[in-house]
Order: structure tokens, then C-alpha cells, then sequence
């Protein structure tokens, strides 16, 4: 028996592979799959998930091959500055295709000990009071502690759950793929700036090598979508969009992509949980999905693994539900929005003039960017302060850097005052003492994901903090 078996090797699943094995969880990944799926769906990180992997060590490596691009033009694609002042160091958005992503978060779990499995599909799962068993096709059985559904859209765990998923099927399909084209690239660059003026569900991006990422709305929406369309398909609505196919040839992958709008009624049943889009899927607008499942991964992944270890306070696994369904619920919300805005109908098109004026105004440019990169989110801990159940952002420290020290996953106390402890939390809980006056109280202390569970001076308010998130103290 293993402690974990996670169903699905996209970004979610490998996220909390990782998560789960810097606490030392034995943790095996299951995918259908023979090999990772060369189609680009995600496009880039956003601030928070940035963030994240600046906390775990890894931000270097996803630098190295990506590229930094302004906060702008991401709600709606309205076009204005970034805000100012948003609450993130890392106030941009990192450029990355998701085969990268993911190839980055294969290396980091797999070098943390995951284990890895292809061509190993689920078929069947059950479950006791022990654990879950899982069937794969060809009959082979796995038992583990518990199981995490991170296996997309179409989950096999969610149905075999039996867990609802209501909400809104597609009503429009966008065609998106990767392909060469003959049309000289400062036409093409002319076509698709005339057209974006009206129709923004619509481009050709040149990814390298004469080759360009198209997207372009499709004729209707299909009975089955796991057909995927062809060449011909893309020249027919490239003609009807921009009056040209420019010359489109030699895809190297051709896909398709709607704007239903359903979550997961529950996130957990009994040993069994569920992330990623097979808990939730929305219209892709913004680019909050891919950053949306890796968020529950770090919500999940600490909680979960200090449960196997045996020191989670009772209820800890419950608020990964409590705390990443409502946020998830608020994402369904502002994408089906943008979808709404990003209409040539002549309402949605009066709506997002108006919007527009009002994004004018720097509070409200900075509130709807700050939801799309999801460094607004604040988890309700019980306390009224606004800064508790917030992330911390990055801050320079003494000796280094505040995410530096998140990197082995563990709880954190920052400590102005040198009068503070975590005597018998040592073993979960790293306190920092050299500190500056960047914090933004004399005491914080912070949750392995990063978001603020208690701030003060006083002792004698911080064990109760500490029991409620670390669970008892140590003998």
C-alpha cells in the first residue's frame, strides 16, 4: 500500500506529487497516457502561481524558459496599463507553453521520489475505512491511503464518485492548434490586428520556424469533442473569420476547446478528493485554469500529507474544500463574464465600453487584474483582520528573502519581537527571528502554502494558532 495515489499527470497532479513528497509521503502518479500531450492549452503562469513556485525553489527553472510579458489586457482583453501596486513581488505574467510546465513538474517530483506510471488507466475505484483501491485497465489493483482525482474535465474518478457536476454546457467552440502558414508574417500580423478590433477570440501567435499557434472560432459546437477537428476545419473558419486561410499547412497538432461552466458539488468523499478540472472547468479567458488547479495542489498538498504523518489537527482536510471551493465558484463567475464581454453582440459590446471607462479608474483596473491572478484570495480562518487568510507576498529579510525559507514546505513564524516560540511545533514550524520592518506585523506566522494564520505580539494567543493549524504539540 501506498500513502497516495494521485490520477492524472498534468500540472495539478505533478504540483502535488511534489507538494507531498517534500514531507516524505509515498505518492504514486497514474496517467492513461503513454506520453505527455504535445498540445499547448495554458500559455503562461499568473502572479500567485508565480509566487508558488518561487516558494517551493523552482521559479528559476520555469524563468529560464519562459519570458515575462506586462499585467495588461488580461480581463476581457481590455487593453489598459498594469495596476499599480499589486500585492506581489512578482507582478507580471510569466510566458510558458504547458508542455514546459509540466515537463518542469515531472523533474521536480519524480527527482522528490514520485513515482510515475503511464498507459495506467483507473477503471474502478472503492473504498473502506482503511484506504482505496484502485483497478487499471487490464485488471492490475493498487490499495493506497487515499486518492486524489487530478484527471481533467472528463474525470474517471469524479463519475465513478458518482459526485454531481451541474452547471452550463458549451454554447460557443473556439479551434485552436499549431501549424505552418505561407502568408508573409507582416500580412499576417496586418490581418489579425484588423481583426482583433472586434472579434478577440481570435489570433495567430508565431511560435518559431514559420509556425503559428491559431485560434480561431469554430462554426458551432460539436456533439463529441474529443474528436478533434481537422485541417480543413481551421482553413474553412480562418476564411469566414479573416477572409484568408493564409495559407495554412503541416499541423503539428490540432485541438478544440468550449465555454462550459460546471463544478464539482463536492471536492471530497471520504478517502477520495478531487482538483484541478476534474473539481471545475470555465471558459478559458484570463488563463486561470492551469494556475487555478495548481492553487488547490498547494492548498491540498500540505494538509494531506500532514494527515499520513499523523499530526493534523481534526478537520484539517475538510477546509480544503471550505477554502478552494468558493474560490473556484468566483472563477466559474468572472470567466463566464469575460465570455460575455468578449461578444460582438451589440449589449455585451455596450457593457464592455462602459467597463472599459470604469477600468479608467486604478481601483477598479487593480481589482479585476488582482482576481484574474488570484492574489486577492483570502481564506476565511476565523479572524477578522484583513491580512489573515491572505497570502504573504515576498519580502526581503536580513539574511535572504522571506520565500526562501518556504521552500522545504513547512510552517513559518516571523518574529520582530525575539520574545516568540514554537515549543512543540519545532518539528512542523521554522522560526525566523531576523527580520525587517517590511513585515507587516511584529509576529506572523505563516501556513506551509504561504497565507498568514495568526499575526501579533502576544504569546499567549500563538499556541492556539499553532494547535489549530499544526495540530497537538509534540511530547
Amino acid at each position: 500500500m501506498v500513502d497516495v495515489i494521485v490520477a492524472g499527470a498534468g500540472p495539478t497532479g505533478l504540483m502535488l506529487a511534489g507538494e507531498l513528497r517534500l514531507h516524505g509521503v509515498d505518492v504514486v502518479v497514474l496517467d492513461r497516457e503513454a506520453e505527455p500531450t504535445p498540445v499547448v492549452r495554458a500559455l503562461g503562469l499568473h502572479a500567485r502561481s508565480i509566487e508558488i513556485m518561487d516558494q517551493r525553489g523552482l521559479l528559476d527553472r520555469f524563468l529560464e524558459l519562459g519570458r515575462k510579458h506586462p499585467l495588461r489586457g488580461f480581463f476581457a482583453a481590455i487593453e489598459k496599463p498594469p495596476p499599480a501596486d499589486l500585492d506581489s513581488a512578482h507582478a507580471y505574467v510569466l510566458g510558458i507553453p504547458q508542455p514546459l510546465t509540466v515537463r518542469i513538474l515531472t523533474e521536480w517530483a519524480v527527482g522528490l521520489g514520485a513515482g510515475l506510471r503511464r498507459s495506467a488507466e483507473v477503471v474502478a475505484v472503492a473504498q473502506d475505512d482503511d484506504g482505496v483501491t484502485v483497478e487499471l485497465a487490464g485488471g492490475e489493483r493498487l490499495r493506497a491511503r487515499y486518492l486524489v482525482g487530478c484527471d481533467g474535465g472528463r474525470s474517471t474518478v469524479r463519475k465513478l464518485l458518482g459526485i454531481g457536476f451541474p452547471g452550463e454546457p458549451s454554447r460557443v467552440e473556439t479551434l485552436l492548434g499549431e501549424m505552418s502558414a505561407d502568408e508573409d508574417p507582416q500580412t499576417v500580423r496586418a490581418i489579425v490586428a484588423e481583426v482583433r478590433k472586434t472579434e478577440k477570440r481570435f489570433g495567430l501567435g508565431p511560435v518559431g520556424d514559420g509556425v503559428y499557434r491559431v485560434v480561431v472560432p469554430a462554426a458551432g459546437v460539436v456533439g463529441d469533442r474529443t474528436v478533434p477537428p481537422t485541417l480543413e476545419d481551421f482553413r474553412q473558419q480562418l476564411k469566414a473569420t479573416a477572409g484568408t486561410d493564409f495559407g495554412v499547412h503541416s499541423p503539428r497538432w490540432l485541438s478544440r476547446f468550449g465555454d462550459a461552466t460546471r463544478q464539482a458539488e463536492r471536492y471530497r468523499r471520504g478517502r477520495v478528493f478531487l482538483a484541478g478540472d476534474a473539481a471545475h472547468v470555465h471558459p478559458p479567458t484570463g488563463g486561470q485554469g492551469l494556475n487555478l488547479g495548481l492553487h488547490e495542489a498547494f492548498n491540498l498538498g500540505w494538509k494531506l500529507a500532514a494527515t499520513v504523518a499523523g499530526w493534523a489537527p481534526a478537520g484539517l482536510l475538510d477546509t480544503y474544500e471550505a477554502e478552494r471551493h468558493p474560490v473556484a465558484a468566483d472563477v466559474l463567475v468572472n470567466t463566464r463574464a469575460q465570455m460575455e464581454l468578449l461578444s460582438t453582440e451589440p449589449g455585451p459590446l455596450a457593457v464592455r465600453r462602459l467597463l472599459a471607462e470604469l477600468m479608467d479608474f486604478d481601483d477598479v483596473n487593480r481589482y479585476l487584474i488582482e482576481k484574474v491572478v488570484a492574489v486577492d484570495v483570502r481564506y476565511d480562518l476565523g479572524d477578522p483582520h484583513p491580512l489573515v487568510g491572505r497570502h504573504q507576498r515576498d519580502i526581503p529579510l536580513n539574511g535572504g528573502r522571506l520565500y526562501q525559507r518556504l521552500h522545504r514546505g513547512r510552517g513559518l513564524l516571523l518574529d520582530r519581537t525575539g520574545r516568540l516560540c514554537v515549543t512543540g511545533w519545532a518539528d512542523r514550524v521554522d522560526v525566523v527571528a531576523d527580520v525587517d520592518a517590511k513585515l507587516p506585523a511584529p509576529g506572523v506566522l505563516l501556513r506551509p502554502d504561504g497565507h498568514v494564520a495568526w499575526l501579533g505580539d502576544d504569546q499567549r494567543e500563538l499556541p492556539g494558532r499553532l494547535q489549530q493549524w499544526f495540530g497537538a504539540p509534540a511530547a
